[in-house]
């Protein structure tokens, strides 16, 4: 049994995780540290409020009073850290947060992890801290390039990703140089339930729905590997359980596609989704597809994004031959059960999405990937 610490679990993946956790390991102490601010949303992890074994806290990584009497209180022994600004194009606009929230709050937790764990009496026999990164660490890879490996050097291009790489860094240098018992993973793109419409898919699927302008970066060449989020939570579990202390391991989903080749899908998806369902065209009466007519109609090649990486995929090898990782959802799957998840939620993703972000939204950026 263990007391397991989530940072930023009322976000996407990290409530994903936490829901998945508490699934799977239902003896486990589950805490969930989040600062709730705009991508976080409580509501992700209602399902566990009924849940003697959950607690939520409402606070920042960054707070080390507030972490350290957290940690002692409820006497953590595995900390899964996903809190982060994650957003490439904020952090393009507005850099100074992610240098906070990213590089300090991940040394303010390791900090107070080593005090705990490491120079106190009481200290817990057994303890983990794992850090969850990116891929766009890794910088970007021209079309014939291999896929990224643990052994690729870091090269990060925005100040988002040389902020995880920032932090990423700072982990490792607590395992050597003090002992603290870390792991670290890197994933490729995320997808599936509880996505903040800020991302290439979800925002696609609502503007789509809505009857509002579907944006594409460039000529929408860009190629991402995506990751069923439910893959993503599998891969971490099994980096805790089975990875090596001080190591690093990619998680990818073993799915490159171009971003103007995904948009296409979830158009042709919703257009026959519609055609099949006439309940939908009075549900969504904005849609195109609502009228018959094509959700294609809705795409807008806008202005490239400066220092748009043009490719990132992940190389798995590790994983698969260390901790027995395997995605198991194809990206057809995957997009499948996304889109109905939204089709299903449309409260959740009306909520989150309030007049003045999506007025930010659409001056600033069109999707982020």
């Amino acid at each position: 049994m263990h007391s397991v610490l989530v940072t930023g679990g009322a976000g996407f993946i990290g409530s994903n995780f936490a829901l998945y956790w508490a699934e799977k390991y239902p003896a486990d102490r589950l805490v969930v540290l989040d600062a709730l601010t705009y991508a976080g949303n409580k509501a992700n992890l209602a399902a566990l409020d009924e849940l003697d074994s959950y607690r939520f806290v409402h606070g920042d990584i960054g707070d080390q009073a507030l972490v350290e009497s957290l940690m002692l209180d409820e006497k953590t022994d595995l900390i899964v850290h996903f809190a982060a600004e994650s957003h490439v194009d904020r952090s393009i606009h507005e850099p100074d947060a992610f240098i906070q929230t990213n590089v300090m709050g991940t040394h303010n937790l390791l900090k107070v992890a080593r005090e705990v764990w490491l120079e106190r009496d009481d200290a817990p026999p057994w303890h983990r801290f794992q850090h969850v990164s990116t891929d766009e660490v890794y910088g970007t890879l021209g079309p014939d390039d291999p896929a990224f490996t643990e052994a690729t050097p870091y090269a990060p291009n925005s100040p988002y990703a040389a902020s995880k790489a920032a932090s990423d860094h700072l982990v490792r240098a607590y395992h050597h140089t003090f002992g603290l018992q870390v792991t670290t993973s890197n994933c490729s793109n995320n997808y599936g339930p509880y996505q903040f419409p800020e991302k290439l898919i979800p925002l696609m699927i609502v503007n789509a729905l809505t009857g509002k302008p579907m944006p594409v970066y460039g000529d929408g060449s860009n190629i991402r590997d995506w990751l069923y989020v439910d893959d993503h939570c599998r891969g971490i579990d099994l980096v805790i359980r089975k990875g090596a202390i001080g190591e690093t391991y990619n998680i990818g989903g073993n799915n490159e596609w171009t971003n103007i080749d995904i948009v296409k899908q979830i158009c042709t998806h919703i257009d026959n989704i519609f055609a099949a369902d006439s309940e939908l065209r009075s549900t969504f009466p904005d849609a195109p597809a609502a009228a018959g007519k094509p959700t294609e109609s809705l795409i807008t090649y806008v202005k490239d994004r400066l220092g748009h990486d043009w490719r990132y995929a992940i190389d798995a090898t590790r994983a698969t031959n260390e901790l027995d990782y395997e995605p198991v959802e194809t990206f057809e799957s995957g997009l499948q059960r996304t889109l109905q998840w939204m089709l299903d939620n449309e409260s959740w993703w009306r909520a989150v999405m309030d007049g003045s972000y999506r007025d930010w939204i659409e001056k600033n950026y069109s999707a982020d990937e």
